[in-house]
């Protein structure tokens, strides 16, 4: 039964991280300043910010915007997949040698 009730106590810790990610803000910016890019840690598009010298040129603003969401979306992948494998391996059971399977 402390086994069931450790294995529910994680799936808490791990609902209870994904809503705090929610507010976990990730910005990313082009090389030039002209466009800015702000996700969530759960990867949701919270802002764009777009430089009116961008609206002038639509490819190069397409271009701009699949660089920069993409980047922002890795970033953001990265704090979420850290996070939540930290609060997993928390809530693991300690069984010897079980490091060695990763």
């Amino acid at each position: 039964m402390n086994m069931m009730g450790k294995l529910k106590e994680t799936q808490k810790k791990i609902e209870d991280t994904k809503k705090r990610l929610d507010t976990v803000l990730v910005d990313e910016k082009s090389n030039d300043g002209l466009l800015t890019v702000t996700v969530t840690a759960n990867r949701h598009i919270k802002a764009i910010d777009i430089s009116e010298t961008l609206l002038e040129d639509k490819e190069q603003l397409e271009d701009y915007l699949v660089l920069i969401l993409n980047k922002a979306i890795e970033k953001a992948t990265h704090i979420n997949e850290t996070e939540l494998a930290a609060v997993a391996k928390e809530g693991m059971p300690n069984i010897p040698g079980i490091d060695l399977f990763k």
